[in-house]
């Protein structure tokens, strides 16, 4: 769908019209968590007639599904250990989403695999990506990338002169994909929102509803006014990864799935840093490396250790940091410090336990159980294949369900501003001209909104102002902090930031230059008064500040305990507001 075929808008008034519809009425099915798994379990049940409720405690994508590498691929370390099945699954989707259901929001990006031993790691490798490329082949599609080939040392020096020449020997240079992880989330609950979902943030599920055995719904309280509602359905979905079995619990602990967190986490350095044309990916003695091209910046990662800690805000550690550091500077001719890095995110993986104590050899695969009637558990599984995971997720609801459901049909549904996307590409200078913004910037907003670009444009139409990029993070426009209120479901500052926007990583005031004037923008979509303005600005200072301490510690306890320090989003003050204590 597309803005004008009318996307739905997740502003304040669609979110408490959302809360009001899902207590109204006995939904087919309610889904618990706003990540990537569970936005693409609100659309598959929509996109089947089905009517879908979806309540997330925090922020859309809070939580892992912002946190990721930001690559869509098939896997290649999965090749090796003999996993034909999931790279191959991968692979499909990496081309469905590609060519068909999100072309303005993926992309392809080259990767170069320097090799330091002559003689058997060349055919080793190569035979390795003749394999990856030959199943990215998928029903109906081409791979959407290009192929992989060989280059001499000279030639992969031309492609990233920052490698250091006694290194490696050659290289060999492939293509996956790359998204921006949250915006595809909010992107895809925009999607399920026109196909009818209810949709609402900062709405956590705190008990079940039963009747004898049977879950029936859900008890929800809204943090932003601390009220308590019923949520009544036929089906219910767990789909909150690392806090799967927490809502196991709610149910007296009777799950099928055990889910551990592994903590992963990535760099951000400015372009200049490391001059190269192409993405690098480097082996490491526990899994792989991979310095990513993100416009103005590099993300490098990422790490993959247990994480028994806090879930809500996992902390980096000066470990963590001079890990990533040590390895890629193996490899570069001018080696990065800490000084390069503007910004540090880390996230948690929901991975099935398994018998292995080694985090990164526990299971990618996802797995979905019905531990109670009325009750789906979906976990584990990777960012790629979230359209899998959902499907699967379903149609275990529809099986629980005594009607008939169709089948799945997401893998033909393009998200919100896809459809045109091409159109408007192709015509960018034209846009240019009539909006009076640069063509890069309209190139910029493309590959953020798509075809929706015209709601942007609109906002920018009726106040000028908004034309004007944020003062010290100009990447952005003004335009995108309102837009991201009133139509991509934001309610704090911290929301557009951090996900709206990267602004929190991708500059090294980590947007505490900006924090004034994003929050002034919000304050009106949003209701604010001075008061709440000084809130907002108080608390992101604040959790900017316990995140640089944290990562100055050298232990994860030690970071943790830091990270900790910073108190928890203030919900919007009212009359009515009661104390909440979000977990």
């Amino acid at each position: 769908m597309t803005a004008r075929m009318g996307t739905a808008r997740l502003g304040p008034a669609e979110r408490s019209a959302a809360l009001a519809q899902m207590s109204a009425e006995e939904l087919d099915v309610v889904v618990i968590g706003g990540g990537v798994v569970g936005a693409g379990v609100a659309l598959d049940a929509a996109t089947r007639g089905l009517s879908v409720g979806l309540l997330e405690a925090r922020d859309f994508a809070s939580g892992t599904s912002s946190r990721s590498s930001k690559l869509i691929h098939g896997g290649l370390r999965y090749l090796e250990q003999l996993n034909f099945e999931l790279v191959r699954e991968a692979l499909q989707e990496r081309a469905l989403l590609l060519q068909r259901i999100a072309p303005h929001l993926v992309r392809p990006v080259p990767f170069l695999f320097p090799l330091k031993h002559t003689g058997w790691e060349r055919p080793y490798v190569g035979a390795g990506l003749v394999l990856y490329d030959t199943m990215g082949f998928s029903t109906g599609l081409t791979r959407g990338v290009p192929g992989h080939r060989h280059l001499s040392r000279t030639r992969a020096l031309r492609l990233a002169p920052a490698l250091r020449k006694s290194a490696f020997s050659g290289a060999v240079q492939y293509w996956d994909a790359q998204v921006d992880d949250a915006r595809y989330v909010m992107t895809m609950l925009r999607t399920a929102s026109t196909y009818g979902a209810h949709v609402a943030s900062r709405a956590q599920v705190v008990g079940f509803l039963r009747e004898g055995e049977r879950v029936t719904g859900v008890r929800v309280r809204d943090l932003e006014s601390g009220r308590e509602l019923d949520v009544r359905a036929r089906q219910v979905v767990n789909a909150t990864g690392v806090w799967t079995d927490d809502i196991q619990e709610l149910v007296g602990g009777r799950g099928q799935i055990h889910v551990r967190a592994s903590k992963g986490i990535h760099l951000v350095v400015p372009r200049d840093r490391i001059h190269s044309l192409t993405g690098i990916i480097l082996r490491t003695e526990k899994s792989v490396l991979f310095v990513i091209p993100w416009g103005r910046h590099w993300i490098i990662g990422t790490t993959d250790t247990a994480w028994e800690l806090d879930r809500a805000h996992p902390a980096a550690s000066r470990s963590d940091i001079d890990y990533i550091l040590d390895h890629v500077n193996e490899v570069l001719s001018v080696p990065l410090t800490h000084e390069d890095v503007e910004g540090v995110y880390a996230g948690l993986r929901p991975l099935l336990s398994g018998e292995s104590e080694e985090t990164s050899k526990l299971s990618r695969e996802h797995v979905v159980a019905h531990p109670v009637p009325g009750l789906v558990m979906v976990a584990g599984g990777k960012y790629t294949t979230y359209r899998v995971m959902a499907k699967d997720a379903v149609d275990a609801v529809a099986h629980g369900l005594d009607q008939r459901v169709p089948p799945s049909c997401t893998d033909r549904v393009p998200l919100a501003g896809a459809e045109g996307y091409q159109a408007l590409w192709n015509s960018r200078q034209r846009l240019a001209h009539s909006s009076g913004l640069h063509v890069a910037r309209i190139e910029h907003l493309l590959q953020r909104y798509g075809s929706m670009i015209d709601e942007v444009l609109e906002l920018i139409e009726r106040d000028p102002s908004l034309a004007k990029p944020l003062t010290g993070a100009d990447d952005y426009l003004r335009a995108e902090v309102v837009y991201a209120a009133t139509h991509e479901g934001a309610r704090h500052v911290n929301d557009v930031l951090t996900r709206r926007t990267h602004i929190s990583i991708e500059t090294f005031h980590r947007g505490v230059a900006v924090v004034e004037e994003a929050a002034q923008l919000l304050a009106g979509p949003l209701g604010w008064d001075d008061e709440q303005i000084k809130r907002e600005v108080g608390y992101y200072t604040k959790r900017v500040e316990s995140e640089r301490l944290s990562q100055e510690q050298d232990t994860d306890q030690e970071a943790d305990a830091i990270r900790l320090g910073a108190p928890e989003i203030v919900p919007v003050a009212g009359p009515d507001a009661q104390p909440v204590h979000p977990i």
